[in-house]
């Protein structure tokens, strides 16, 4: 199978007679990245022996920008790897900013780059310090708007840090909270990718796409005021992406995965509350 990229775009993975069809089409355009397994880096359509001599559509180019957004050198094979990956060389805080802001600004390629497999270790120590240090410094300065009377009502959790003591527990329990949660987070969403038919891969590719998401976003809790709702929303997109490209299945399956523990929920909600005004209906006719 050959993946194609169109800039910073994927356009998924075909064989050789889908890519030759499409070019002749014009559904594929030379300047197009491709990649197959082997290969250390993308190269444009053109530059594959196969296709150098396909017949190209004729048609309108490539919108402007893009095939030069991104270079074959620049585009991580897929599997090939994270910046994280890589921080021995590029060394730790680069290795960490950098992958940062390519899960956060480039999220389909960075989880197509991501590796499937190779321990959890790594992915959670991400996760624990990207969301230690977002939300170490969130409730920091939301204690020092409530110490100032600023928006006290809409940080209520703020005075855990209020005291030494409780200083001291939330950077002890913060990260423990944090692994707590992905593990979890991760088990569901596994559990869902299975139920839809969506789970190519090991739970492991799930736990991974969940540190990365977890571990970039959280960061972003920072921002005054919206941090929570920006990390919260953005969180969501980068788990539908990230499942999509890891796991190699449609987008439709990811988005119902992550959104089927709150179907469920609600589901379920809706289903107690009419059993229980049922209930309640049926006991206050025999009274009367």
């Amino acid at each position: 199978m050959i993946h194609v990229n169109r800039g910073a775009t994927s356009l998924g993975a075909f064989s050789e007679e889908e890519v030759t069809e499409g070019l002749r089409t014009g559904r594929f355009a030379l300047s197009d990245l491709g990649w197959r397994e082997g290969m250390a880096n993308w190269q444009t359509l053109s530059q594959f022996p196969e296709f150098a001599a396909a017949p190209a559509a004729a048609g309108p180019p490539p919108p402007a920008g893009a095939t030069s957004a991104i270079t074959p050198s620049a585009t991580p094979a897929p599997g090939g790897g994270l910046p994280w990956d890589d921080r021995q060389e590029r060394g730790f805080f680069n290795a960490f900013i950098e992958t940062l802001q390519m899960v956060l600004a480039r999220p389909t390629i960075a989880f197509t780059a991501m590796q499937r497999e190779g321990g959890l270790a790594e992915p959670l120590l991400y996760a624990l310090i990207g969301g230690s240090f977002g939300l170490i410094v969130y409730f920091i300065y939301s204690f020092t708007f409530q110490s100032l009377g600023i928006f006290a009502q809409r940080n209520p959790l703020a005075h855990l840090i209020g005291s030494g003591i409780a200083s001291v527990l939330l950077l002890i329990l913060t990260p423990l909270l944090i692994a707590i949660g992905v593990f979890i987070n991760a088990a569901i969403l596994h559990v869902c990718l299975m139920i839809v038919g969506g789970a190519k891969q090991s739970f492991e590719t799930t736990f991974r796409v969940v540190c990365f998401s977890a571990g970039s976003v959280y960061p972003l809790m920072i921002i005054p005021l919206c941090g929570g709702v920006v990390a919260g929303v953005w969180g969501i997109v980068l788990r539908c992406i990230g499942l999509a490209r890891a796991h190699e299945t449609d987008t439709g399956r990811a988005v119902l995965a992550v959104f089927l523990p709150l179907i469920v929920c609600c589901g379920g909600g809706l289903l107690l509350a009419i059993l229980f005004g049922g209930i309640g209906a049926l006991s206050h006719s025999w009274n009367h």
